[in-house]
């Protein structure tokens, strides 16, 4: 297995097409209100006067980009830290999973997680998350978000690969700064990113969050 298993989301690709979302959520047989990759359409802009007409404002530096996101499987796992029955905890290649056995639900993973990845089974009344396809992974197969990708804007590998290959950037807006948890994810931003912490823009679908 990897050292350390990595996504990579190249969001100058991502059209926002939500097929890796959709995917995910039917190979895992994944409930209403249950959604392990999120596909955050982030914009903004702002207004000017009109050349010729001083009534008027007109749009300005108008802006809109896509960032496809699920678990980081982080180097320091916010879910993992604030587990109090040791339920969270990274396994082989890094990946951060929980322990059904061990869960009692009390949601504090939740809480914790900047990224919105460990979700709450109303019926099981467990936390479940990504766990990175890992019964494909281990027969050699892909995650089933990157195969679905329709511009093959995901990929996944060992981390230290993948900065090789595509830079160290791991945190656009509208994700939190990359400092907190440390995430094994690798970003090709898109033109019009914005520094995360730094942006003028907003969340324009947040029913995913």
């Amino acid at each position: 297995m990897a050292k350390q298993l990595a996504f990579y989301i190249d969001s100058s690709a991502c059209v926002g097409c939500k097929a890796c979302s959709v995917a995910c959520k039917d190979k895992n047989n994944l409930p209403v209100g249950v959604t392990w990759r999120r596909v955050y359409q982030y914009g903004g802009g702002s207004w000017s006067s009109h050349p010729t007409r001083s009534d008027l404002k007109v749009p300005d530096r108008i802006f809109a980009y896509s960032m496809s996101i699920a678990c980081n499987h982080c180097e320091k796992p916010a879910c993992v830290e604030v587990c109090p029955t040791g339920a969270m905890g990274k396994g082989a290649g890094g990946v951060v999973k929980v322990d059904q056995s061990r869960c009692i639900g009390c949601r504090y993973c939740e809480w914790a997680c900047p990224y919105g990845a460990p979700q709450f089974d109303e019926k099981a009344g467990k936390m479940t998350k990504c766990d990175f396809c890992e019964d494909l992974v281990v027969k050699g197969e892909n995650p089933v978000c990157v195969d679905a990708c329709v511009m093959r804007a995901i990929k996944f590998g060992e981390l230290e690969e993948l900065r090789a290959q595509y830079g160290t950037v791991d945190a656009i807006e509208p994700l939190p700064s990359s400092g907190i948890t440390k995430p094994s994810l690798v970003i090709t931003p898109h033109r019009h990113a914005q520094v995360s912490g730094k942006g003028t823009g907003r969340i324009l679908n947040p029913e995913v969050m």
